[in-house]
């Protein structure tokens, strides 16, 4: 394995399906011994330009149950780029620290700290990319479905950087997935390229749509994302007029089969991306991502740390 995770691509589908393993195992053996060894006497650095719930807590936690410790540092801790080079945050660090877990808003500064860094980078968020948030997502996926192979993803919404994840993924284990946009919002077309490359190879198939009723209509699970990401937010009003035919209600769930599950990352816009009786109904599994990002980030911290 790479030593950082800056995109799900850093991975290969071997490693994935290793990483979905060993966060069942290590799922179990926390629920026997509350505490672990494996990373016992390290620390993690978590270097947060966005505010975060379950990021922040999973990955504390997950430090926390492997034996290590934490610190977190805030925008105005650092000022990553602008007080201090993003290389040199990354060099002081490496000599402190056993691993750097950063949620900002350039992916360049992600890139350019794993460059620098002796040690492990994480990817917990970035304007490109959200790798760690697609790990969850499969975990959760295959619990569900009790495989990866020949399941259909619909996604509908915004082309976003859960989106990109989720489309390198499905490119490199091979599941299928369908995108529905609006016109201009699609994925980045170096994303989508680089996607169709790797589904070549595996056998996904990428389908890209505007129709958000045909990306449903075979689909085992439907995943929706806010349609303002954080840093959109003078964008918000627009894009709610829109995205509303995108919005994942009862409406389209009809459209789809009825053991169809649906997927959101959170947090959740209700009444915009997604409607509450469908996000509190039956078909929504979205609590368990939420949960399966401590499962699979304590996984990926436990390879990072003992690789490293």
């Amino acid at each position: 394995m790479n030593k950082d995770l800056t995109s799900i691509a850093d991975l290969t589908k071997e490693e994935i399906v290793t990483l979905l393993d060993e966060a069942e195992q290590l799922k179990a053996a926390v629920k026997k011994e509350k505490v672990l060894s494996n990373a016992r006497g390290k620390m993690g650095v978590l270097i947060f330009e966005k505010p975060s719930l379950r990021t922040r807590v999973t990955f504390e936690r997950a430090l926390h149950q492997l034996g290590a410790t934490s610190t977190y540092l805030s925008p105005t801790d650092i000022g990553l780029g602008t007080r201090e080079s993003v290389p040199d945050v990354a060099r002081n660090l490496s000599r402190w620290v056993d691993v750097i877990i950063a949620r900002v808003f350039e992916h360049e500064k992600v890139t350019g700290l794993a460059q620098a860094a002796s040690i492990p980078v994480i990817n917990a968020l970035s304007d490109l990319e959200h790798p760690c948030q697609i790990l969850a997502d499969l975990l959760t996926i295959r619990q569900h479905y009790g495989r990866l192979d020949g399941v259909t993803v619909a996604w509908t919404g915004d082309g976003n950087n859960v989106c990109h994840s989720l489309l390198l993924a499905a490119g490199i284990v091979g599941f299928n997935l369908n995108v529905a946009t609006p016109r201009g919002f699609e994925p980045n077309a170096e994303v989508s390229a680089r996607s169709r490359e790797f589904a070549a190879k595996s056998g996904a198939s990428l389908k890209f749509t505007y129709d958000p009723c045909e990306a449903v209509a075979n689909a085992d699970f439907i995943y929706t994302d806010v349609w303002a990401s954080m840093g959109q937010e003078d964008e918000a009003a627009q894009r709610r007029q829109i995205f509303q035919p995108f919005q994942v209600n009862r409406a389209l769930l009809a459209r789809a089969k009825p053991t169809t599950k649906v997927l959101h990352c959170l947090p959740a816009h209700r009444g915009e991306e997604i409607t509450d009786d469908v996000l509190d109904g039956p078909q929504a599994i979205v609590y368990e991502q939420a949960e399966n990002r401590l499962h699979i980030q304590r996984a990926l911290l436990a390879r990072l740390l003992k690789d490293g």
